[in-house]
């Protein structure tokens, strides 16, 4: 049942974020795993269809039904707006888990974890194409065009490493860090994924073919030339990017999506928390049992002390939540300020909830029995 009810709230989660980002700055961490993306896998980039078409890369996204990454083919995707460009979506190491961040269309390609997922989109910024007096221009050193239909082209040479890391930090990602101006753009207007790309996405989840463990990081369905269009045309990965390693078999606690445990209530039939509130009492865990009675004492009260200060933290953050609530229904605030405070408290309760679900783990594991010495032969 357990579950049932985290997978449910783990998809939920990714699509109310798809859904519903913030439209003035970039959705932030709203899925975590315990373990990293595989390596990008080597492909071509399908021809462009036509003008107005901008490249949107393949990335790998997590699938908590299927406890496994599956990819999401490249593809181009018309604009939703004159002048916006696409920023990738990306994973990066914080706290111990890898963590998502949401893709968004915006006036400037932002921040994407200084990931080369190669087509112009070499780690930081973007120099695939550009827009230039309400019509975008293709660099066809780097993109795929058939300049009989396409002709507003410029040639741009790029020097680039190759690297297939799909995540930043942690043991062997990416050491990169935002720019300044990575930093400005965040306060930009940005557009969350249009409709064609969540239908892209939902495909690319429910085609098993596309899951890591059965493709080994070489998924066969690399690119489309359109979102969604795969049964024809697709362009599979020409090889792997680096060799597909399982991961380790891990316990519950170590589940993809959030940390598991405390993760939403029966009554909220799944859905995403945004507040404190929404989550339920922490579940307390059986009395230490060290061995040694003192020490036993020792942890149990430094595991009420730790609770009882998580609590405290839970209701000043909803305290918190609570007055901005009321500041926002005094100023008769418009339903964009609603759904952006909303979006922020969501950020503010998931990094609390993650932080004590952590501090819970370290306690229990100084609650294990210790081995007694072994003693010489």
């Amino acid at each position: 049942m357990r579950k049932s009810v985290f997978a449910v709230l783990c998809a939920c989660l990714l699509t109310l974020v798809v859904l519903s980002a913030p439209t003035t700055s970039s959705a932030q961490v709203r899925i975590s795993v315990a373990f990293g993306p595989p390596a990008l896998p080597i492909y071509e980039q399908p021809l462009c269809p036509g003008e107005g078409y901008i490249w949107t890369p393949g990335y790998w996204a997590w699938d908590d039904d299927g406890d496994d990454y599956y990819w999401v083919p490249g593809t181009w995707v018309l604009a939703p707006e004159v002048g916006y460009l696409w920023t990738p979506p990306w994973w990066g190491w914080e706290g111990g888990v890898y963590l998502f961040h949401v893709g968004f269309w915006g006036p400037h390609v932002g921040w994407y974890g200084g990931i080369n997922y190669g087509f112009g989109y070499f780690g930081e910024g973007f120099v695939g194409g550009r827009w230039d007096g309400g019509r975008y221009f293709y660099n066809r050193s780097v993109t795929n065009i058939n300049v009989v239909n396409i002709h507003n082209v410029y040639n741009e040479h790029i020097e680039v490493r190759e690297n297939h890391v799909a995540y930043n930090g942690g043991p062997g990602g990416i050491a990169a860090r935002p720019r300044p101006e990575d930093q400005r753009w965040e306060n930009e207007r940005h557009i969350p994924p249009v409709a064609a790309q969540q239908q892209h996405f939902q495909e690319a989840r429910s085609n098993r073919e596309l899951r890591a463990s059965v493709n080994q990081g070489r998924p066969p369905i690399a690119a489309t030339p359109r979102p969604s269009e795969f049964r024809s045309n697709v362009v599979p990965a020409r090889e792997a990017g680096a060799p597909y390693h399982a991961p380790a078999e891990r316990g519950p606690a170590q589940r993809g999506g959030q940390p598991a445990g405390n993760m939403a209530r029966p009554e909220n039939n799944g859905r995403p928390p945004v507040h404190p509130s929404d989550f339920p009492k922490y579940e307390r865990p059986a009395p230490p049992s060290t061995g040694n009675a003192n020490r036993d004492r020792k942890l149990q009260q430094q595991q009420e002390k730790m609770y009882a200060k998580q609590e405290q933290q839970r209701q000043q953050l909803q305290q918190r939540q609570d007055q901005e609530h009321q500041r926002m229904q005094q100023r008769n605030a418009n339903e964009a300020q609603r759904q952006q405070m909303e979006q922020r408290h969501q950020q503010q309760t998931q990094q609390l909830q993650q932080r004590h679900v952590q501090q819970q783990q370290q306690m229990q594991q100084r609650q294990q029995p210790k081995e007694a010495p072994r003693g010489r032969n």
